[in-house]
């Protein structure tokens, strides 16, 4: 599921293969979107860079259209030579963005919406650069005070909130509580300042680690990488509790628990003895 490593490396992929190129053929299949290119088209602009703001990405032209997309559980952007055969019929294609050397397609991307620049700092939904955790402008002391500010939230819930740790999603908030010892039920009221700089500071490493260079990571987005927040390179042993329901922590050999938290019923694994609700 795309988070915020995930956008990250799309972002990094996209940008290695459009930045500075020229939009010869664009097609969308949401009216709002044709729309903005009726009225300003994208087409002849260049695509100046693309940015990763949590789960958000935003692709910026000369024309100062900014296109911004969000994956959700089913989206993704695929990057092919003209001519090369998509991995996904035409039928799931959103967005297709077409430069001299490169075609970007978006897949079944649920959310697509085109902004300038003044419209965009008024859009609340997407977060701040300096909010996102993988972002070199990040201001984690900004960011503690925002955790302990959700008070009344249960931790695992207050991690998912993109004001607070833009990038964060359902399988690193759990990874994120296994390896701070804490119960993701906790109230974030509970926790001294120590705890919420140090849970910053690891859900920063986590996916500082996943967005590591490598070299499926070049122009291609469509070939996946496998999220590893253990230093396991094997792919079944590489989180440490998310996805384990009934299985032995990798820590103690307590079996794994899930449950739905939040209001939007997010599944959540803990190790109820290595993470105790106190």
């Amino acid at each position: 599921m795309p988070e915020g490593d995930t956008i990250y490396r799309t972002a990094r992929a996209l940008g290695r293969a459009l930045t500075g190129k020229r939009v010869t053929a664009f097609q969308t299949a949401y009216a709002q979107i044709a729309r903005a290119h009726d009225e300003r088209t994208f087409v002849g602009q260049a695509v100046e860079h693309i940015e990763a703001r949590g789960k958000w990405l935003l692709i910026h032209f000369s024309g100062e259209n900014i296109l911004a997309t969000h994956m959700l559980m089913s989206g993704s952007w695929h990057i092919y030579r003209p001519g090369e055969r998509w991995q996904q019929p035409r039928a799931n294609a959103r967005i297709v963005l077409e430069t001299e050397d490169f075609v970007a397609v978006a897949f079944r991307v649920p959310v697509a919406r085109v902004y300038m620049a003044e419209s965009l700092r008024r859009e609340r939904a997407i977060p701040r650069a300096a909010n996102d955790i993988l972002r070199a402008e990040f201001d984690a002391a900004a960011a503690v005070k925002r955790l302990l500010a959700c008070a009344d939230d249960e931790l695992a819930h207050a991690l998912l909130r993109q004001t607070v740790l833009a990038g964060v999603g359902n399988v690193f908030k759990s990874e994120i509580c296994f390896l701070e010892g804490l119960s993701p039920f906790a109230k974030v009221a509970t926790l001294t300042a120590a705890q919420a700089e140090s849970i910053v500071a690891t859900a920063r490493r986590l996916q500082a680690a996943n967005v590591l260079e490598d070299s499926g990571d070049q122009i291609v987005t469509f070939s996946g990488r496998h999220r590893r927040t253990t230093n396991n390179a094997n792919p079944g042993e590489s989180l440490w509790v998310y996805g384990r329901k009934n299985e032995p922590c990798r820590s103690c050999g307590t079996l794994i628990q899930r449950a739905l938290q939040g209001p939007n019923a997010r599944s959540t694994y803990w190790c109820p003895a290595c993470q105790p609700l106190e």
